[in-house]
């Protein structure tokens, strides 16, 4: 994992506990839907950042005889966990909560403790996004747009922490704005329907996030710009006569499987040949960063590739 995803993590993680204790305890004092439903919001991106590192950790272990192609793909299951953990603990809490107290409602007790509450956690909230933008921003393409950042990075942790901390302060808001309704008009309904809408607005990004987290644990391309350099560099090799087809994935954030048959000269010895493969592979590892597992196989064109 990367320098930056790792300090927007931390970064989440701390702002997340500070304000889920703090969310908490207004919810004591104050018996608010909508604190309530943020403070389990809050809980469960605390112990997603958790989950986050902890699969980080379990990504970094060596490729050994079981996983021979190492243990990246880890990442991006905890990053599905993670999905997981916010659609259930984060929106389905959020929304029987709101639904309850629709049914049921309860009296707001010391508004004025939530809304010190709400800013708080909206201050904390927007430290720990600021932080994740700087950090995505080093490794966001500047002519690419956040949606597309979130749709195409490889590596799971800056779009999970981006995406939890913009529901996040959208969520704060909510809340907010439930909290006054119910102020200003005397009916603690208005408190419940800021939870629903809360509970709505997980279970959105929790699916967003599990579409994107499936898309990577069943194996995706690398981008395009990416597998042109691949097929520029192998069409540029000593002794290429042309690339016949090429297969590539990623197999962890930072570990690509590259797989290409390749027409070379024909009147190469064995020798030569083998000498070709692997000015070929070390034209591949010179224009592309990622840790490689590269396969070559020596092929003839024909009218019909297999």
């Amino acid at each position: 994992m990367q320098d930056g995803s790792k300090k927007a993590i931390m970064a989440a993680f701390f702002a997340n506990l500070g304000i889920a204790i703090a969310k908490f305890i207004g919810f004591l004092i104050t018996r608010s839907a909508g604190l309530l439903a943020e403070a389990g919001h809050s809980a469960a991106d605390t112990g997603n950042q958790a989950l986050l590192l902890f699969g980080s950790k379990r990504g970094r272990r060596k490729a050994d005889a079981v996983h021979p192609f190492g243990y990246g793909p880890e990442r991006y299951f905890w990053a599905f966990v993670v999905a997981l953990v916010l659609f259930s603990m984060g929106g389905l809490f959020a929304l029987y909560e709101g639904i309850n107290k629709l049914n049921n409602p309860h009296e707001i007790e010391s508004a004025g403790v939530a809304f010190a509450i709400l800013g708080l956690a909206l201050a904390l909230e927007t430290f720990s996004l600021r932080t994740a933008v700087k950090e995505a921003n080093h490794v966001r393409p500047r002519d690419k747009s956040w949606w597309w950042f979130v749709r195409n990075a490889k590596s799971p942790e800056l779009p999970v922490v981006l995406l939890e901390d913009t529901g996040a302060e959208i969520g704060l808001l909510v809340a907010l704005a439930g909290l006054t309704a119910a102020v200003v008009t005397d009916d603690p309904r208005w408190d419940a329907a800021g939870s629903i809408a809360i509970g709505l607005l997980l279970v959105v990004i929790a699916i967003v996030l599990a579409i994107e987290m499936k898309g990577l644990l069943v194996g995706e391309a690398p981008d395009q710009q990416v597998q042109q350099r691949i097929e520029q560099a192998i069409a540029g090799a000593p002794s290429v006569r042309g690339l016949i087809h090429i297969r590539s994935m990623h197999v962890g954030p930072d570990d690509l499987l590259v797989a290409v048959k390749v027409e070379f000269d024909h009147h190469l010895t064995v020798a030569e040949l083998a000498t070709a493969i692997d000015g070929a592979e070390s034209a591949i590892r010179a224009v592309v960063p990622a840790s490689l597992m590269i396969y070559i196989e020596p092929d003839i064109q024909r009218s019909t590739s297999v």
